[in-house]
């Protein structure tokens, strides 16, 4: 949630400043390479943060359409041009994201919690 938002941010700031032309293409902000994790280990990581019983079902009657089982994001560019890199883990980001979506759903103060988020962040660590 956040990670993508931070590399974002970073870009703009190059696009406001000198040789800002450099900067004007696409951009992916994703995760390091040797973090990759199917869309099973993401869904199950998920359920497992979010407790109270949450559980993946995949449905396998055949009638699905295809899905592609891995799905990657060539960050090079950000991190070679704009020195950009996550500061979270997976299991971080899905953390802060699980307790985000709790919060909303219990009806609280989502500003003041998206603050502590962005300060965690910003800090490189999560709790």
């Amino acid at each position: 949630m956040l990670e993508p938002l931070a590399g974002y941010l970073q870009l703009a700031a190059q696009l406001l400043g000198p040789g800002s032309s450099r900067y004007a293409r696409a951009w992916n902000f994703g995760p390091d390479p040797d973090a990759d994790a199917t869309v099973v280990q993401v869904a199950t990581s998920v359920a497992r943060l979010w407790g109270s019983g949450a559980r993946v079902e995949a449905a396998s009657d055949g009638e699905q359409p295809h899905e592609a089982g891995l799905l990657r994001l060539d960050s090079a560019a950000a991190r070679t041009v704009l020195g950009w890199s996550p500061r979270w883990s997976l299991e971080q980001a899905l953390n802060q994201t699980v307790r985000w979506y709790q919060a909303w759903l219990a009806g609280k103060d989502m500003q003041a919690l998206s603050l502590q988020q962005i300060e965690l962040y910003q800090q490189g660590a999560a709790q």
